[in-house]
Formats: structure tokens, C-alpha cells, sequence
């Protein structure tokens, strides 16, 4: 996240590369009233967030939630259209639920900790490690490895299946991760992936070569060039019409999603070794751009589609039956929420990534 938001469709192979990120909540029980001030933005979602006090700790993605639920009332009547307009002086009701129990239980899993105190906790996530519990995988996840990691310290603001998630990556995608153990935490995180403040890079392994003077993406919607062979794929995208596990390019409706793209090494013309940045974080981003660029990643199931590396490049067949998307949360940068310092982390790419950028090389 958001890959952040989006973004959310679960995780057990649906979250984002930044599978999304996850909006802070409520911490309690009650009704908020908000008076919109003066120079308050015109849309209610956007005029809200501007309004809520800070310790309440509701985001954006958080507030439009509500809105939709019914949460969200003026004079005694329910708003559900998070672009209504307001106006200057308007009280809005805000109905809190009551935080929910945790459920799901500690498990002793190991953790790869790149960073810890008080605040917060930054985690290198395994290729094969769910996020949180979801149907299906309801236990052996990050959660339930946190829980036991952290005990009772994690922020609750993340709801009763994820407490302290901020945002998340996808089963099969490996690297960084930070969550929150306290919610003054959590909801600065939150505000940090809401502004796009955090600064996420993901390398990737893709089929093709996606150069910059390519005339087939230059003419391709949504993309554009910029300096030093950088690639920017700005589309909405959206659940699939067809198949809801999926997420699909979309112009008129959906959410906006902007990834950029360069090329690190190129093996021969059929692959490439790639950075990608997110300025959104959406479910599946990366994933879903570098298709609808023509150049889904090896090893993705879902939108790498039939392309293969030629059998004459050296490392075909490794690439060509690498079991998942060859792609890896590489560097993860944000401000501490509580002391301001800027962090920055690396991860190394995890070994079966490794080897099958060196078996391209020929090595």
C-alpha cells in the first residue's frame, strides 16, 4: 500500500505490492461530532479527514469506509456519498464502533526484524508468508508471528484479523514491511502512505526488455517517458469484471495508480532486471502496469500470460518455471511517526531470486 488503498481483497494472494495499505481506524466506542471549518475542502471525505482530531485516528480510507457503512450522518440523516459536498459551519456525526477482540492466536514463527523500539517494528517478509488471516489461511501468517513477537504491544487500531498492519505485500512477494505497535504510530504511518510520503522501491524480474524508445509503449495510453530511461504507467485500475481475484486497467472508473519503471540489467532481449516506484500504493499495482506494459513479470501466474524466455537465452528454463512472481520489496523509507527521523531500510533479494537473475547471466 497498497501496493496504500486498495487495496483491500485480502491477502492470501491479494494484496499489493503494496497489496494495499490499510487506513487507520477507531480506537473506541461512541459518536464524534465534526464541525467543517472555514477552509475546508468541498468533498466530504477529503473535508473530514482535514477535521477529525488527530488522536481520533481515523484516515481517509478509514473515513470513506465509514461513509459508505452509514457511519457518517448530518441532521439525523445518513451521508453514503463520500463526494457530497459541505459546506462551511455543517456538523457531521460520526458513529464509532467498539474495537474488536483479537482472535487470532500467537504463533512461534521466526522473524527477520530489520528494525524495532517502542513505536513501531519493520519486518523482511518471506516469500510464502500471508500478511494476516484470511479465509482460508487462518493462521502461520505475519499477524499471528507479530502476536507472539509482540505480545500485547501492537496497535489495535488495525482491526481484530490484522492489528498494526499498515499496509502489506503479497503472499509470494518477499521484503519489507513495517508495522505499528502503538496507534499514535499506526496513524501517522497511515497518514505517511495516504501522502505518499514513503518511499518504496520493489525490483522485479520481467519478460522483455522495457526500453524507453520503444514505439509500441509510447503509444501505449497512460505511459509516458521521463529522464534517464524512466517509464511512468499512470492508469486507474480496478477489481476485473470477470474475475474478482484479479485487478484489471480501468479509465473511468477505479482508483488512480502511478508506477514508474527502469531498467537495472538487461538479459539479452528477453528479460530484465527492473526497479519499480510506487507513487500509489494499489492492489496488485506493479503487477498489473508491467502486463498492460507487456512485460509481466516471470513467474506470475495471474497476469504474466504465455510469454516465455526464449529456450536459446541462457537461464530459459529456470526462469520459465520459477514458481512465483519474480518480484521483491527491496527499500522501504519513511518518517519515524513519533520522533520525526527519517528511516531508511534495504533487503537483500531473497535467494531464489537470486539465483535466477545469475542463471540469466549465464552464470
Amino acid at each position: 500500500m497498497d501496493e496504500t488503498f486498495d487495496e483491500d481483497a485480502g491477502d492470501d494472494d491479494s494484496g499489493d505490492e503494496d497489496a494495499g495499505d490499510d487506513g487507520a481506524g477507531d480506537g473506541g466506542a461512541g459518536v464524534l461530532a465534526v464541525t467543517i471549518g472555514p477552509d475546508a475542502p468541498t468533498r466530504l471525505d477529503k473535508a473530514l479527514a482535514a477535521a477529525v482530531p488527530e488522536e481520533a485516528a481515523l484516515s481517509r480510507s478509514r473515513l470513506a469506509r465509514m461513509i459508505a457503512e452509514g457511519a457518517v450522518s448530518r441532521a439525523g440523516v445518513a451521508v453514503t456519498d463520500q463526494k457530497a459536498r459541505v459546506a462551511e459551519g455543517e456538523v457531521y456525526l460520526l458513529r464509532l464502533d467498539p474495537a474488536v477482540g483479537i482472535e487470532t492466536l500467537p504463533e512461534a514463527i521466526p522473524l527477520s526484524v530489520v528494525w524495532e523500539d517502542a513505536d513501531l517494528i519493520v519486518i523482511d517478509k518471506p516469500v510464502g508468508m500471508v500478511v494476516h488471516p484470511a479465509p482460508g489461511t487462518p493462521s502461520g501468517t505475519l499477524v499471528n508471528a507479530l502476536l507472539h513477537h509482540c505480545g500485547d504491544t501492537l496497535s489495535g487500531i488495525g482491526g481484530a484479523r490484522r492489528p498494526g498492519i499498515v499496509h502489506r505485500i503479497d503472499k509470494d512477494t518477499s521484503g519489507l514491511l513495517v508495522v505499528a505497535k502503538t496507534d499514535r504510530a499506526h496513524h501517522g504511518l497511515a497518514r505517511q502512505f495516504e501522502d505518499h510520503s514513503v518511499t518504496r522501491r520493489y525490483l522485479a524480474v520481467v519478460l522483455g526488455v522495457p526500453q524507453a524508445s520503444d514505439p509500441r509503449l509510447r503509444g501505449l495510453r497512460g505511459v509516458t517517458m521521463e529522464a534517464a530511461g524512466v517509464i511512468r504507467i499512470a492508469t486507474n485500475l480496478a477489481r476485473h469484471r470477470t474475475d474478482r481475484q484479479r485487478q484489471a486497467v480501468v479509465w473511468e472508473e477505479g482508483r488512480h495508480a502511478v508506477t514508474r519503471v527502469r531498467v537495472v540489467e538487461a538479459f539479452a532481449d528477453q528479460a530484465a532486471l527492473v526497479e519499480c516506484w510506487l507513487e500509489t500504493g494499489r492492489t496488485h499495482q506493479i503487477r498489473v502496469h508491467l502486463a498492460y506494459a507487456g512485460h509481466g513479470l516471470v513467474g506470475d501466474q495471474t497476469y504474466g500470460g504465455r510469454r516465455k524466455v526464449a529456450g536459446k537465452v541462457a537461464g530459459a528454463e529456470v526462469a520459465n518455471l520459477f514458481p512465483r512472481q519474480a518480484l521483491h520489496a527491496a527499500t522501504l523509507g519513511f518518517d519515524h511517526p513519533v520522533t520525526g527521523e527519517r528511516l531508511e531500510f534495504a533487503a537483500p533479494l531473497p535467494a531464489d531470486m537470486a539465483g535466477l537473475i545469475e542463471a540469466l547471466r549465464g552464470v
